[in-house]
């Protein structure tokens, strides 16, 4: 447990009350609605999908892809092991195997350059969750602590509920956007910071692609010699 899952309850029970507020409306030109038109969600909503990001099974994923690479290093070393044979047969098969080796783990692009890109994009995710969690929960713990805060709770505490009637200059409705811009804007940062991630991984993600051997023209004018 971290410091956003002991403010989920509070928090998400303020912006619960947030969420009611906005949905009559929000103040003309207040700066919240250029953060609600990008995120398409309430803030409630949005931080109660947030705390499902966990960094500790993105960290697991790259530990577990690093591990494979350990098969592929076998499998190189066997097709690296002297064969004491010559002849065409024996050019054929090396400039096969040379490609192989060159695919398996030959540079970034081979096998395990994308398995070892894979598992740092990984680990890029599993900090970029804990730092965005750890900016969220100060985030929540700055507006619980608020005067925007305890206008809400008034506001939505009308046994009436007359509040989330009154429209966007209703009670309550002015702090809500106030609270909202200051989650959001957290939110949104953090999304950048995600695909910031994308585009900075992306090439190093793609298929890597096989090539096979360029191969001269086949010879049987010599015999395949096994044992030297």
């Amino acid at each position: 447990m971290d410091t956003l899952d002991r403010l989920a309850e509070p928090g998400l029970d303020l912006l619960g009350r947030v969420d009611t507020l906005l949905a009559a409306g929000a103040p003309d030109a207040h700066p919240v609605w250029p953060l609600l038109r990008r995120m398409q969600v309430l803030p409630g909503e949005a931080v109660r999908a947030f705390l499902d990001l966990r960094p500790a099974p993105l960290a697991d994923a790259g530990h577990g892809v690093r591990r494979l690479v350990r098969g592929y290093d076998d499998v190189s070393a066997t097709l690296t092991d002297a064969v004491l044979w010559s002849g065409p047969a024996a050019e054929a098969y090396g400039q096969s195997r040379a490609a192989l080796l060159h695919h398996l783990d030959e540079g970034p692009d081979s096998l395990v350059g994308r398995l070892e890109s894979t598992a740092g994009y990984a680990d890029a995710l599993a900090d970029w969750v804990e730092g965005s969690r750890l900016a969220l929960a100060r985030a929540l713990a700055d507006v619980l602590r608020s005067a925007e805060a305890v206008a809400v709770v008034a506001a939505t505490s009308m046994v009436t509920g007359s509040a989330a009637r009154s429209g966007p200059a209703g009670p309550g409705v002015a702090e809500a956007a106030e609270v909202a811009v200051r989650v959001l804007a957290v939110l949104c940062v953090a999304y950048d910071g995600a695909e910031t991630l994308l585009r900075e991984w992306g090439p190093s993600l793609v298929e890597s692609t096989w090539r096979p051997p360029v191969a001269g023209r086949v010879r049987y004018d010599a015999p395949t010699r096994v044992g030297w």
